[in-house]
């Protein structure tokens, strides 16, 4: 089918009938309708805040979308980043309201995946974030302990954070920072969290950035931090089924599965209530102590790439 199938806010929708991605069980339409069903919620999590998605087109694979095609609409809202690793300037949309959703819906946008920091101030993120990735399997219940030691190394630390599902197989913890804190504090105090967490059950949680190194242990992954993304609460995810990185009280986070939470399921559960904004704690000064003991610790993918090349040195000299 092609033309509009219908409009809505302005922005014409095709082809609404449409598989999704194979194994998707759902249709374009059904991803066009939880978008606009949970925009109030969704929106908040993206509004002034550069925008990456990762969309899928029939008979393709997925791709990640940063730089804003040239057929993009006027109205879409927009904002120039420098790339220092391409070395050119991109221009991210900022996703602010119904009508930008939509459109990215349409263009089959499936994953969205918001920076850090705002428009308002490329250079220091809001929140600190940790992001567990247990190891291969049936694992979500290794993601939930190594979550909770993420909260004790907070909680020790004198800090509190928000926890969601990734939409996959993870768990992100979330922790709002007050103002006054350079991204290289930041960087370092998500840092001294993930080691305090390590330290907490060595044989449960690893800082290893190398994945032979884990052992079948959950990577409690700093490395969020600066220009980092990381898919936005409510944000459906490229999966069997269209799971949902949804909110979960610290409480709950025992009880529930990834799979509890899709683009069907998640409408009802958010009608009456924004459970992301109910959970997210006020913004907390990082203590110094913290900070200090982060900027002590190597970050993970500079140490994981010079380990690397002398691994592949240590290969060539064994011949």
């Amino acid at each position: 089918m092609s033309g509009a199938d219908e409009t809505r806010d302005g922005v014409s929708l095709t082809n609404l009938d449409q598989p999704l991605f194979d194994g998707a069980g759902a249709t374009k339409r059904d991803l066009v309708d939880y978008l606009d069903a949970v925009r109030e919620r969704i929106l908040p999590p993206l509004r002034g805040r550069p925008l990456s998605v990762i969309r899928v087109r029939p008979g393709q694979p997925p791709f990640m979308q940063k730089n804003l095609p040239k057929y993009t609409p006027d109205w879409v809202p927009r904002t120039p980043v420098w790339a220092e690793a391409s070395h050119r300037e991109i221009s991210y949309a900022l996703c602010d309201d119904r009508r930008t959703l939509l459109w990215f819906a349409n263009q089959r946008a499936v994953e969205y995946h918001p920076t850090l920091a705002t428009v308002d101030d490329l250079h220091r993120p809001t929140h600190l974030v940790l992001d567990l990735d247990p190891p291969e399997g049936d694992s979500f219940g290794l993601a939930v302990a190594a979550a909770r030691l993420v909260r004790q190394a907070l909680a020790d630390a004198g800090l509190a954070g928000a926890v969601k599902t990734s939409g996959a197989k993870g768990v992100h913890v979330f922790v709002p920072v007050a103002e006054g804190a350079t991204v290289e504090d930041m960087a370092a105090a998500t840092r001294a969290v993930a080691a305090r967490a390590e330290r907490l059950d060595p044989a449960l949680a690893t800082t290893a950035f190398i994945r032979e190194d884990r052992g079948g242990k959950v990577f409690v992954d700093s490395t969020r931090a600066g220009g980092a993304t990381v898919v936005a609460a409510y944000s459906p995810r490229l999966r069997p089924g269209v799971p949902v990185s949804f909110p979960v009280d610290w409480a709950d986070l025992g009880d529930i599965a990834p799979a509890d939470f899709t683009i069907r399921t998640v409408p009802a559960l958010v009608a009456d209530s924004d459970p992301w904004a109910e959970r997210l704690p006020a913004p907390q000064h990082l203590p110094a102590d913290l900070v200090a003991q982060g900027h002590t610790i190597p970050v993970a993918r500079v140490q994981a790439m010079h380990e690397g090349k002398r691994r592949a040195r240590a290969r060539r000299a064994a011949g």
